[in-house]
């Protein structure tokens, strides 16, 4: 699959870490795996609670919220923007960037010609070894959704599952409804 390609949970996956998730997917080598982010997942924490920056609490960046971008490595921080001229960013498609140089990034937001809508912050990740991800697809545990970084920035985060599946259409439409436990339906 492209980088770029979201990747949209079934309703009745059953894993609490995935349950009505979108994921971006960041990478997806052969040979090496899989590599994306959890989208609709906004934590508690701010970049500033869990990062020493420059100017402290004045930084622009300090305010900015963490997102949970999946159970791998808990500690590290991934990220998404819209600036084609950080150094080492990797483009996904429709003006996303991932990664790149974060001293940038924090002088792009230092300096305002970054704004907070314009950049995404992840905690952890999601991952897939070799293989794994293209036997998830035939097990149909993913909504494939190719070509869509852009949504990244203009769906709320606390109804992206629900509006990726409508927007999608048909049969998709009827799944954003499917209730969380279908006993208590």
């Amino acid at each position: 699959m492209k980088p770029g390609t979201l990747l949209i949970s079934q309703p009745f996956l059953g894993d609490p870490n995935f349950e009505r998730s979108v994921i971006l997917l960041c990478r997806d080598e052969p040979a090496d795996g899989s590599f994306g982010l959890v989208l609709n997942r906004q934590t508690q924490l701010t970049l500033g609670e869990v990062m020493e920056l420059p100017l402290g609490d004045l930084s622009p960046a300090a305010g900015l919220p963490l997102y949970l971008g999946g159970p791998v490595q808990p500690d590290t921080l991934h990220y998404l923007h819209r600036r084609p001229d950080v150094p080492g960013a990797t483009a996904l498609g429709q003006d996303v960037y991932w990664g790149g140089d974060f001293d940038v990034v924090l002088g792009l937001l230092q300096s305002g010609e970054l704004t907070s809508e314009d950049v995404r912050l992840f905690v952890g990740y999601s991952g897939w070894s070799e293989g794994q991800l293209a036997g998830e697809m035939e097990e149909q545990v993913w909504i494939r959704q190719p070509a869509s970084a852009g949504k990244v920035f203009t769906l709320a985060s606390d109804a992206f599952w629900q509006e990726i599946l409508r927007e999608k259409g048909g049969r998709f439409r009827m799944l954003s409804n499917y209730p969380i436990d279908p006993r208590l339906n």
